[in-house]
């Protein structure tokens, strides 16, 4: 085995910043738990679902799909080739359902009650389902990335453990997020005399799960483009290239789907009735769904970097649009009042958010994440310039 390299992070000016944000969102999140949530937060009766569940749960899960899709790609579908991101995708979903769970806790009233779910089971509840399955696929991404960890932590028992365990870690990796990915939309479905039609359905489970499933390569393409500029790596365009038509025929079923439910329940004239709910959809649909499916059927297009990154940016875009438009503008003609978010709510999302982009950075320059063929020691890859990666 060979010796393992000292642990390290690289300290720049722009990482000097995000530490600074998570300094301010953990002295912010202190007061919160010692004040309640009125002395941070403007979150009310009529809006109980703010910046925390709506942007940081609800979009941080779906953000989080590429933990399970390429999963289910590598593993089941035995798509090799997709290989060299496999590590990446992981890191970034386990990430993702992190900050996830710790938005969760920030958003609940009796914060010291969280520990009741695992004793007192309510068996009818989809937000109990939600919150098992959340937690126990966080803990599966933990395990799975510990056989990562071993490699540069030298302990072969615990290690020959996780590999043991690795079969039915994968499994249950890909079952759980199909869970609670759908149930998130579940959540909706009693919303029916709330939520706008052109956003409920009955079939708004499947909506979340396949559109995180579809997310998921998309995340990947623009992280995986992100940390090669960063650490001076070449691109894996070709891997990109081919994850494209993943997104694009699962883009094309959402599209047609959508359509199809939406004329089966008679409400597609409500699309075009120029009401500030029809523009928000329509911008949805046309800007967030169409215009990416028009860029990555283009060969011109698609074969190129930056086209399969633009793409890539419309579709995630695509997906936080979608569920700001379910939580917010699909509620807030029947919620009425108003609600935005204050600046301890914002400082606390940038915080967990800096967070991430912090931890994802120290991973990356001490565990084999990145493909090791292309892989280059960060001293000798990392830019000299400041400001030039995070």
């Amino acid at each position: 085995m060979s010796k393992p390299r000292n642990w390290s992070f690289r300290i720049t000016w722009f990482r000097l910043l995000l530490i600074c944000f998570v300094i301010g969102a953990v002295i912010a999140a202190l007061y919160r738990f010692y004040f309640g949530l009125g002395s941070v937060t403007h979150l009310s009766d009529r809006w109980p679902w703010g910046l925390w569940i709506g942007f940081d749960l609800l979009c941080g899960i779906a953000l989080a799909g590429g933990g399970f899709s390429t999963a289910l790609i590598v593993h089941v579908l035995h798509k090799d080739k997709y290989l060299p991101i496999a590590r990446a995708a992981l890191l970034t979903s386990m990430i993702g359902y992190i900050i996830s769970l710790i938005s969760l806790f920030l958003d609940i009233g009796r914060w010291y009650n969280f520990w009741r779910p695992f004793f007192y089971w309510g068996f009818h509840s989809v937000l109990f389902e939600v919150f098992w399955c959340i937690s126990l696929y966080t803990t599966v991404q933990v395990l799975e990335f510990g056989d990562i960890f071993f490699e540069k932590v030298n302990c072969p028992s615990l290690k020959k453990i996780l590999g043991a365990l690795m079969t039915p870690l994968l499994i249950l990796g890909i079952v759980l997020p199909s869970l609670h990915q759908s149930s998130l939309g579940s959540l909706y479905i009693v919303a029916v005399d709330k939520l706008n039609p052109l956003w409920w359905s009955m079939l708004i489970p499947f909506f979340f799960v396949w559109s995180a499933f579809f997310l998921g390569p998309a995340m990947v393409t623009i992280e995986g483009t992100l940390a090669a500029r960063a650490y001076r790596r070449e691109a894996e365009l070709p891997v990109f290239q081919s994850l494209t038509k993943v997104t694009l025929w699962m883009m094309i079923i959402y599209f047609i789907v959508k359509i199809i439910d939406l004329n089966y329940r008679g409400v597609m004239s409500q699309a075009f009735n120029g009401s500030y709910e029809s523009n928000m959809f329509l911008i949805e649909m046309i800007v967030f769904v169409l215009l990416p499916i028009f860029l990555y059927a283009i060969p011109a297009i698609r074969t190129k970097l930056w086209g399969v990154v633009t793409a890539s940016v419309l579709v995630v875009a695509g997906v936080v649009f979608n569920r700001m438009n379910v939580v917010f503008t699909g509620m807030a003609k029947s919620v009425g009042g108003s609600y935005f978010p204050s600046f301890w709510e914002f400082l606390i999302t940038i915080g967990m958010w800096s967070f991430l982009i912090l931890f994802y950075c120290f991973v990356v320059e001490n565990f084999p994440i990145l493909p090791k063929e292309e892989y280059l020691s960060h001293e000798s890859s990392i830019p000299s310039k400041p400001g030039v990666h995070a």
